[in-house]
C-alpha cells in the first residue's frame, strides 16, 4: 500500500509541472529533417557496403573451382600412380570415374579416384577443360568461368590448373 501512494504522489507531482508548447512539440520525435539525414546515412553506407557484398559469391564460386581443380589434379597423380600415365586427352577425366576402354586398366581403382564417383562440373555448370599432355606441364585443367569461353575479366576471367599455387 505504501508503494502504491508514492506512486500516485509522483504521478500528480508530475502531472502538475506545466510544460511549454515548444517543449511538448520537441518531445514527440524526430523532425523530417532529422529524418532525411539518417536516410542519406544509410543510402551512402549502403552504396559503400552493397557492392563489396554483390561480388562475394562470384568470388566463392572461383574459389570452389580452384580446389575443385586440386582435388581433380590430386586424383590424377593417384590415377598415374596406379596405372603408369595419365588419361589422354580423349580419355578425359571420365578416366577417374570409370575405367578407360583403351590401355592397361588392371590396376585401375575400384571405385574410381574423385569422390562421390562422377566428375564435377564447375561452379558454372560447365565441364572443366583437360588436356594430356598439356601446354603447361603434364596435363591441363581449366574452366572457362561465368561465360564458358577462353580468356575474360571479373567472374569470366579463366580459372587454370597451372596458375593455382
Amino acid at each position: 500500500m505504501h508503494r502504491k501512494r508514492q506512486s500516485d504522489f509522483l504521478a500528480d507531482f508530475l502531472a502538475d509541472i506545466p510544460v511549454s508548447p515548444a517543449k511538448r512539440i520537441a518531445q514527440r520525435g524526430f523532425t523530417l529533417i532529422e529524418l532525411m539525414v539518417v536516410i542519406v546515412i544509410l543510402g551512402i553506407l549502403a552504396g559503400i557496403i552493397v557492392p563489396n557484398f554483390m561480388s562475394a559469391p562470384g568470388e566463392a564460386k572461383q574459389a570452389k573451382a580452384r580446389v575443385e581443380i586440386s582435388a581433380i589434379e590430386t586424383a590424377l597423380k593417384m590415377y598415374k600412380l596406379h596405372i603408369g600415365t595419365y588419361p589422354t586427352t580423349e580419355q578425359g577425366l571420365q578416366a577417374l570415374v570409370e575405367p578407360p576402354a583403351s590401355g592397361n586398366t588392371s590396376k585401375w581403382k575400384d571405385g574410381g579416384y574423385l569422390e562421390k564417383g562422377r566428375v564435377p562440373a564447375d561452379p558454372w555448370g560447365n565441364d572443366y577443360v583437360y588436356l594430356s599432355p598439356g601446354v603447361h606441364g603434364d596435363f591441363d585443367i581449366t574452366s572457362y568461368g561465368l561465360d564458358g569461353v577462353p580468356g575474360g575479366e571479373g567472374e569470366n576471367k579463366d580459372i587454370n590448373s597451372w596458375e593455382i599455387e
